[in-house]
C-alpha cells in the first residue's frame, strides 16, 4: 500500500450513482488496470478505515468547511482487524487545489501510545524508510499544536485503478461511505450506529500528478459530470452533529484558521 501512496498530487471528486459507476469502470478498463489491492477481489474493492483527529474547536473541520486554500487534516488509517497489521498515520495537506500527503507506518500495539501524546521513537516505527519517521515526527507535532484527539471513523469500499506504467494517474471509486463519532485510539473495523454519508451515491476521484489526462476530459463529457466536493470527515461530523464530539464553542474563529495555515 506504501508504495501506491502520490505524495503530491490533483484530484477532482464526483459523485455518481452505482449504475454509472459501473459503466465508468467499463470505460476506466480501457487505460487502466486494478491496483494490487482490488485485483481479484469481489467488485474489484478492499475495505479503508481512518480514525481522523481533529481539535476540541474543530479547526480541521472548519478549515474545510470554508474551504481554506491551506489546510490539512490528520488520520489513522487502517485496512483490518488484525493485530499484526500496521496502523498509517498520515497527513493530508491541501494547497490550493494541490494535495500532498506524508505518510508514517507504526506498529498497532504502539498507535493508542502516540496518539495519547507519546513522543514518536523508532521503535515506533513498521519501517526502515527515513521518511516514515518524519512523517511520524511531524504528525506528532502537529496533534500537539492542535491538542487533537480522535474525533470520528470513517469507512468506506474502495476500487482503484492505476497505470501500468507509473502511479501518475489513479481513478478510485468509494463506495458505502459512512462515518460515526469515535472518541478513542480505538482500531476497530467495527461500527455502531453509521451515517452513510453520501446515500447510495458513490465517489468518484480523478487523481493526476502532472496534467489532467485527456482520456480524463473524455470520460468527464461522456458520462456528463459535475465536480464537486465530497469530504468524508466534514461530511460525517456535520450529519453526526458537532454536539456529538465537542462541547466547546468556537470563538475567534478567523484567527484560528489562520494560526492553522500557518502550519500548513
Amino acid at each position: 500500500m506504501e508504495e501506491q501512496l502520490q505524495r503530491q498530487r490533483f484530484e477532482r471528486k464526483y459523485l455518481v450513482s452505482e449504475d454509472r459507476a459501473k459503466q465508468i469502470r467499463e470505460f476506466v478498463k480501457y487505460h487502466l488496470v486494478p491496483d494490487e489491492y482490488s485485483e481479484g477481489r469481489p467488485e474489484y474493492s478492499y475495505p479503508v478505515h481512518s480514525l481522523y483527529l481533529d481539535s476540541d474547536s474543530l479547526l480541521t473541520y472548519w478549515a474545510t468547511v470554508h474551504c481554506e486554500k491551506k489546510r490539512f487534516k490528520l488520520r489513522v488509517r487502517f485496512y483490518d482487524d488484525n493485530p499484526e497489521a500496521p496502523l498509517f498515520f498520515e497527513i493530508k495537506r491541501r494547497e490550493n487545489e494541490c494535495v500532498l500527503k506524508q505518510r508514517g507506518i507504526v506498529h498497532r500495539r504502539s498507535g493508542a501510545t502516540l496518539l495519547a501524546g507519546h513522543l514518536p521513537g523508532p521503535e515506533h516505527i513498521a519501517s526502515r524508510k527515513p521518511h516514515h519517521f518524519v512523517a511520524l515526527q511531524r504528525f506528532s507535532h502537529l496533534t500537539h499544536k492542535l491538542d487533537a484527539r480522535p474525533m470520528v471513523h470513517v469507512a468506506y469500499m474502495r476500487e482503484a485503478w492505476v497505470s501500468q506504467r507509473n502511479n501518475s494517474v489513479r481513478v478510485t471509486l468509494d463506495r458505502n461511505v459512512r462515518g460515526e463519532p469515535r472518541l478513542q485510539a480505538l482500531f476497530s473495523t467495527q461500527m455502531v450506529n453509521p451515517i452513510h454519508v453520501f446515500g447510495p451515491q458513490v465517489v468518484l476521484e480523478l487523481k493526476f500528478t502532472d496534467r489532467f489526462p485527456g482520456w480524463f476530459n473524455q470520460l468527464v463529457r461522456h458520462f456528463d459530470l459535475l465536480q464537486t466536493g465530497a469530504p468524508k470527515y466534514c461530511g460525517s461530523l456535520a450529519l453526526a452533529g458537532e454536539a456529538r464530539v465537542v462541547n466547546t464553542k468556537l470563538e475567534n474563529h478567523q484567527e484560528r484558521l489562520a494560526w492553522l495555515a500557518d502550519y500548513c
